[in-house]
């Protein structure tokens, strides 16, 4: 790899306009067209998506039309999140493995690559570790056939809160889909260090997402991570020393930017789309790619 084959993917919070995980609606206030033909514009080359409003855009446009918007403006690469309680029982689970379904038939009609979930959200205990392998080996096994990799994002804020934590969850399951999504966010908050990336198994780093933060958290780390992220390096986050990381580790897939900030969400789309491009960019001038070294 090197800089010229970087693909960034527009994660959903980036370009989805005044909207925020846990809000009375997370269906962004700009129409999906405008969100795709300024991604395509800018220079994005995938796009992220909560369920719900990619559920609501297929059902007001149809999937010909959605699938046709993507191809148009050059957007390859499709994600969808953000799965949680998949490993509970009761109404819970019943939610999650309906949202879960629907992900999977929507995945199937739009060649997704990447599901993405949270394991443990809010949970202060120790992980059930043998409940939430068998249930997410499940969830691997009913989406290898679609060619879907399940990426698990390790939060602060959640029992799975570390790299440690996550790569114990994926590691040897029987199934090869499943693995790690780095977020340099929760890195950095968890009181992790780039160094630490450098012990993922290669073959389970499956999803990465770009993003800085402030130098203090403000109020909870779910407030700071839901209304203070930074464009990358604007922030306290040695972005570069972690995007190192992962390219010293094989890390060879799109780059995917959240930015989740009630600054950032309130500023006109295409402001918003090439503000995130264009300083998430600017941290490949700071690495050195293998090829690069390589050949030195």
């Amino acid at each position: 790899m090197t800089r010229k084959d970087i693909e960034l993917c527009a994660s959903y919070w980036t370009v989805a306009g005044n909207t925020f995980p846990g809000d009375r609606s997370e269906v962004s206030p700009f129409a999906l067209r405008d969100r795709v033909e300024v991604s395509g514009r800018v220079g994005w080359r995938g796009m992220g998506f909560v369920y719900d409003d990619i559920a609501a855009n297929i059902e007001q446009l149809g999937i010909d039309t959605v699938r046709s918007l993507f191809a148009d403006n050059g957007i390859r690469h499709v994600e969808l999140e953000f799965l949680v309680d998949w490993h509970l029982d009761g109404a819970q689970r019943v939610a999650s493995d309906a949202m879960f379904n629907g992900m999977l038939d929507i995945a199937a009609k739009l060649d997704v690559g990447k599901i993405k979930l949270g394991a443990g959200l809010f949970e202060e205990d120790e992980p059930d570790l043998p409940r939430m392998r068998e249930a997410i080996a499940k969830l691997g096994k009913r989406a290898a056939p679609l060619g879907i990799d399940i990426a698990v994002e390790f939060l602060p804020f959640a029992s799975i809160n570390s790299i440690a934590r996550c790569v114990a969850l994926t590691e040897n399951l029987g199934v090869d889909n499943v693995g790690v999504l780095v977020d340099t966010w929760h890195v950095q908050r968890g009181g992790m260090q780039a160094d630490e990336i450098r012990t993922i198994p290669p073959h389970l780093l499956k999803a990465v997402e770009l993003d800085d933060a402030g130098p203090d958290v403000i109020e909870s780390l779910f407030n700071d991570s839901t209304h203070h992220r930074r464009l990358c390096g604007e922030g306290a986050i040695d972005i570069a020393a972690q995007i190192q990381a992962l390219l010293d580790i094989g890390y060879d897939s799109y780059w995917g930017v959240e930015v989740i900030s009630a600054e950032h969400r309130k500023l006109p789309l295409e402001e918003a789309a090439q503000r995130a491009f264009d300083t998430t960019m600017a941290q490949f001038d700071k690495v050195t790619f293998p090829e690069t070294a390589a050949a030195a």
